[in-house]
C-alpha cells in the first residue's frame, strides 16, 4: 500500500479540556512495513496530545474502572474482586536457542521488554493504546528508551531471572514474579513482527509468594510479532525475535 493512499485523520491539535485524539485508519494495510512514515506522523499527534493533557489544569482524570481489557476465547479473566493497578505497552525481544537440528523446534528461554506506562490512556482513550501496542514492533527501542517518535514515559522492565521465572518489575507499583496460568492463541488479525513472523500467545500469569504491593496476576495482550521459525533450519544457538504486546497488572 502507498504511503499516499494512507490516511490519517484529525491532523489538527486541540488543547481543549477533554482533548481528541487523532484516528488512526488501520484498515486496508497488508504490510505494516510499509505505513512506518505514516505511524510516525501518527505517533507525533499523539505525543501533542500527550503534552496538551500535561499542560490542562490539573491532573486530568483516570478512572481506571472504565479501562477494558481486550479478551480472547480460551483466556480466563482476573480473579473475582480483583482491581486494575497498571498497563503497560512492552516493547523488545522474545528470546530462543536451537540446538543444532534443522528439524528440531526453537527452544523458548524467556524474554527481555521494556514496559511504557499507558495506564490513564487505557482507560481514556483505549483505541490509541492497542494501536499504539500493535505498532510498537515496528520501531526501533532507542537509546533513550523511546519507541518511535512518542515519548512515552519508562514504567519498568519486564525479564526472566536465573532460574526461569517471568520477572516484572514497575517501580513505585510493584515487582511481580509469576508463572503461567493459562494461554491462547493470538487473533489472525494480529500485527505480524518485523519479517513476518505470528503474533504470540495470549497469557494469563498469577503471582509467586514474592511478589509485592499486593499484586495478583499479569495479562499479556495485544500481542504482535515474537514468534519463532518453525523449525531450526539455518539456525543454531540463541536468537530473538521482536515483539510487542500490553500488559495488566492486576491486584488482589
Amino acid at each position: 500500500m502507498r504511503l499516499s493512499t494512507f490516511f490519517i485523520s484529525s491532523l489538527a491539535v486541540a488543547t481543549s479540556a477533554a482533548p481528541t485524539w487523532p484516528s488512526l485508519q488501520l484498515n486496508d494495510i497488508g504490510d505494516p512495513l510499509g505505513a512506518l512514515s505514516a505511524v510516525s506522523q501518527y505517533f507525533n499527534l499523539v505525543a501533542d496530545k500527550v503534552s496538551a493533557v500535561k499542560t490542562m489544569r490539573g491532573s486530568p482524570k483516570c478512572d481506571l474502572s472504565k479501562a477494558e481489557m481486550p479478551t480472547v476465547p480460551g483466556l480466563p479473566p482476573p480473579a473475582p474482586g480483583s482491581k486494575l493497578r497498571h498497563v503497560a505497552v512492552g516493547r523488545g525481544t522474545q528470546n530462543y536457542t536451537c540446538d543444532g537440528s534443522a528439524d528440531s523446534k526453537p527452544k523458548a528461554v524467556g524474554a527481555v521488554a521494556t514496559l511504557f506506562n499507558v495506564t490513564c490512556m487505557a482507560a481514556m482513550y483505549p483505541e490509541v493504546t492497542n494501536k499504539v501496542s500493535n505498532m510498537a514492533v515496528h520501531f526501533d527501542l532507542d537509546a533513550a528508551n523511546r519507541v518511535g517518535p512518542a515519548t512515552l514515559p519508562v514504567s519498568g522492565h519486564h525479564y526472566f531471572t536465573a532460574a526461569g521465572v517471568p520477572f516484572f518489575d514497575i517501580g513505585d507499583e510493584g515487582q511481580i514474579p509469576c508463572a503461567k496460568n493459562a494461554s491462547a492463541d493470538a487473533p489472525d488479525t494480529s500485527t505480524i513482527g518485523r519479517t513476518g513472523e505470528r503474533a504470540i500467545p495470549w497469557l494469563r500469569l498469577l503471582a509467586t509468594k514474592d511478589a509485592t504491593k499486593g499484586l495478583g496476576e499479569v495479562f499479556r495482550v495485544s500481542t504482535a510479532g515474537g514468534s519463532p521459525p518453525a523449525t531450526c533450519r539455518d539456525r543454531t544457538g540463541p536468537f530473538q525475535v521482536e515483539y510487542s504486546a500490553e500488559y495488566w497488572f492486576w491486584s488482589k
